[in-house]
Parts: structure tokens; sequence; C-alpha cells
């Protein structure tokens, strides 16, 4: 589980990452990043620890497989929060091939959309190939 801190809950910052943030999407993946600079830009200030937010929508399965597959995220995006700046905004949203997805290919998946919308992988992403 993620800590209290580090989840997202606010509408407006869902959306204002979706809208305005960096974008690099996957067959099982989409991955938005709103970093602190443009978080100001878009009329948003303060700067809390790195957060993430999930949307798994019905379209990826009946309540038990989405549960799965946010829990799956969860623990493969955790270790990367440390990485990304204070104020940032995670979203992070499964596409209906993620019910199907084994870990490893989720965490492959993650790691190649951070790695677009960030920079270089954490090391932990790149042994789990």
């Amino acid at each position: 589980m993620l800590a209290p801190d580090h989840r997202l809950r606010e509408p407006d910052l869902f959306r204002a990452a979706s809208r305005h943030g960096r974008r690099a999407g996957s067959r099982t993946l989409v991955v938005h990043l709103l970093l602190p600079e443009e978080r100001q830009a878009v009329g948003v200030s303060a700067l809390p620890p790195a957060r993430v937010g999930f949307v798994v929508s019905k379209a990826v399965g009946n309540a038990v497989v989405r549960n799965r597959v946010k829990r799956r995220l969860r623990h493969a995006v955790r270790p990367t929060l440390e990485g990304l700046p204070p104020g940032a905004v995670l979203v992070v949203r499964a596409q209906a091939a993620a019910a199907t997805a084994s870990y490893p290919e989720l965490v492959g998946e993650l790691a190649r959309c951070l790695d677009r919308v960030v920079g270089p992988k954490p090391a932990h992403l790149q042994e789990a190939r």
C-alpha cells in the first residue's frame, strides 16, 4: 500500500495531470506526469511529496480484475516515487490489455513509459525485465 502522503486523491490534480502533463503509452497502460513547474503554470502551487493515482475503468474487467491490476501497479510504482521530484503528479491509466498482462509485463511497460516521460529507468525496474 502507498503511504497516505503519496496517494493522489484530488480530482483537480488528476484532471491537470491528464490534460497538461507529459504522456507516454503502451499496450497495457498510459502514464501521465505533471512536473512541479508545469503544476504552477496550471495554477496549482505548493510542493507536497510526489503523488500517484490510478485509473482502472470497467473496460479492464470486473471488480476482482480491476483491483488485481491496481495492486500490481501500486507495487510496481512504489519504488519509483523516490526518484520523482517533490510536487510531481503521476497518473497511471490501465488499458483493457492490463487485465491479461503478467506482473513482469506490467513492470516492463511501466518502466518504458516512465523512461519516456522522466528519463532513465530506476534500477529496480531494469532488473524486472
